[in-house]
């Protein structure tokens, strides 16, 4: 079976985010003042075959872990869908 995998890595809430800062700075150039907290992740997405959807979850599980998101400063959350 064929997947699609929709993946959010962020960085950890306890973690500074100088990116969102920066943006939450501009919306105030901007006149967009009631615009607070901004933080800033990855969005990726994934097509992956597997067996089916429990495998497809362990093998963005094992991406996710290993390689797109660094636990020490991020978490991540992913959908997945049969395509």
């Amino acid at each position: 079976m064929k997947f699609i995998a929709e993946i959010n890595v962020m960085p950890l809430k306890e973690i500074l985010d100088p990116q969102g800062k920066a943006v939450a700075g501009s919306m105030k150039n901007l006149g967009l003042s009631n615009i607070k907290n901004v933080r800033i992740g990855k969005h990726i997405t994934l097509e992956l075959e597997a067996e089916n959807e429990a495998a497809a979850r362990e093998s963005v599980e094992q991406a996710c872990k290993q390689l797109l998101a660094n636990l020490i400063m991020e978490s991540y959350e992913f959908d997945l869908k049969a395509i």
